[in-house]
């Protein structure tokens, strides 16, 4: 298995962080008829108001971090809306999904015509569900698909828009037959659920499922088994859900060391492997495939943030960029029903920070982004991210 004295092993070691998660509580249902044009009706010759919920007030300073973030990054988008006039008002929640709604009913009470936030699944549901009756659309910046829909539309990269990326790149190149590795948490049940659809969406074959329990001892008693199951299924790519700040090092090294490494499968991995430098030295993910946003765009975005507040922007603050991008083009149309579920869906989508990226009719959104690998222990782009919705690659 491991050696100790290699430098690159010792570091996977080091790097596994045990991540749990607790499960949501049951999300109560909206009540809005999925079919209905759902969402306020604008004059847009006057101010479009605007609520922006922001986790701050909760006495937590990561918190109170990202909701300054949050808006600056908003008000950064506002100034790039060449004529659209939001009225942007500020909503602290806490992180509390009671709080959250509460400020909601307030926003919409002092004529908010769109909410854009919350952040944390559990109170983005209970803003949708507060405001639903008021027929009020919400933006929130969650990437938890099991809230979207009705009048919640969900801004967060889901893992369902990488895995159909990268398996329609991989099943274009040839691939066919996908292993699927996870964790046996919930984010990892959810990457697991997302391969497996894409992979059938695209005409291909779920050859074999494995998980594991998410300690490295876990992992160590479970990879004669995994390596099994990839086997007898036969197996041209092995497609695996873990971080590289956490499982997938030593999930993807253990395959390695027991005869399941890259130089006989095609890896794939749903999350970002470019997120830690030491990830790109790893010998077992060299050649390995993910996917990544625009980088110039979002590289332009970070350079624009920085110069404007003298800071780097969390890696969340984009998403509320894009709201207000996405809102002020609609409001830009002139179009009396453009924040409605309608406006909202259209297919042509909008830029933002990470690039191109559209809402769809259930709430989810689909987010252009470029296949990458990694050669000689640096990032190389495939396959560009589409500038446009309806061209690979384009």
């Amino acid at each position: 298995m491991f050696n100790s004295s290699s430098p690159t092993r010792s570091w996977v070691a080091r790097l596994f962080v045990f991540l749990s998660f607790a499960l949501l509580a049951a999300c109560q249902p909206v009540l809005v008829d999925p079919n209905a044009n759902s969402g306020q009706r604008i004059d847009t010759s006057r101010p479009v108001q605007v609520a922006l919920l922001v986790p701050g007030g909760s006495g937590e300073g990561s918190e109170q971090l990202l909701a300054s973030n949050l808006e600056n990054a908003a008000r950064l988008a506002m100034a790039d809306l060449n004529g659209v006039d939001v009225d942007l008002r500020v909503y602290n929640t806490a992180g509390n999904p009671e709080q959250a709604a509460t400020v909601a009913r307030a926003a919409v009470d002092e004529g908010a015509k769109i909410i854009l936030g919350p952040l944390f699944a559990e109170s983005a549901n209970a803003v949708g569900v507060a405001v639903a009756g008021d027929n009020v659309n919400v933006l929130t910046f969650s990437n938890n698909p099991t809230i979207a829909g009705s009048n919640v539309f969900v801004l967060g990269s889901t893992f369902q828009n990488s895995a159909n990326r990268l398996v329609n790149y991989a099943s274009r190149n040839g691939l066919s037959r996908f292993g699927i590795v996870n964790g046996d948490d919930v984010p990892g049940a959810s990457g697991r659920d997302a391969i497996a659809n894409a992979v059938r969406a695209n005409g291909a074959q779920v050859a074999g499922v494995a998980s594991y329990p998410l300690s490295q001892q876990g992992i160590f008693s479970n990879i004669s088994q995994i390596t099994s199951t990839l086997r007898n299924g036969a197996v041209d790519a092995v497609f695996m859900t873990g971080g590289v700040t956490a499982d997938l090092p030593i999930i993807a090294t253990a395959l390695d060391d027991n005869g399941f490494g890259p130089d006989r499968v095609q890896y794939i991995g749903l999350t970002r492997w470019d997120s830690v430098p030491q990830a790109l030295e790893l010998t077992s993910l060299q050649g390995g495939l993910f996917a990544v946003p625009d980088r110039a765009r979002a590289a332009s975005f970070e350079s624009r943030y920085f110069s404007t507040y003298d800071a780097t922007p969390h890696p969340l603050a984009g998403l509320a960029y894009d709201g207000i991008a996405a809102i002020g083009a609609l409001v830009a149309t002139g179009e009396a029903d453009a924040l409605t579920r309608n406006g909202l869906t259209t297919p042509q989508g909008f830029t933002g920070t990470n690039g191109v990226f559209r809402f769809l009719p259930n709430g989810l959104n689909e987010r252009g982004l470029a296949v990458a690998t990694i050669q000689n222990n640096q990032v190389l782009i495939l396959e560009s991210a589409p500038r446009s919705f309806g061209v690979s690659g384009s």
